[in-house]
């Protein structure tokens, strides 16, 4: 196996055991974009970014770490998406 095919593997792991989470509890969601709502209005620097993430570990069962170089890739495509749903949400508006 590819150090690539291994890289792809190990990121489809972890997506995997973030979505198990997520389906596990539902509650989740509904916090992350409550937090994202609140902290995006200050802009999306990685400031902010690091922000949401930290609150996100605090106050769910959601870890992830605090150093952003230490984001897994599953960490970041989550926090990209509770971004773009955020801004998509306010574009309606």
């Amino acid at each position: 196996m590819s150090a690539s095919e291994i890289q792809k593997t190990r990121i489809i792991n972890e997506l995997r055991d973030f979505i198990r989470k997520l389906l596990q509890d539902p509650k989740i969601l509904e916090q992350s974009l409550a937090i994202a709502r609140q902290q995006l209005v200050q802009g999306n620097s990685p400031a902010v970014m690091a922000k949401i993430a930290n609150e996100i570990s605090d106050t769910t069962s959601v870890h992830i770490p605090e150093d952003p170089t230490e984001h897994s890739e599953a960490d970041k495509l989550f926090l990209e998406l509770l971004r773009e749903v955020v801004q998509e949400e306010q574009a309606l508006y």
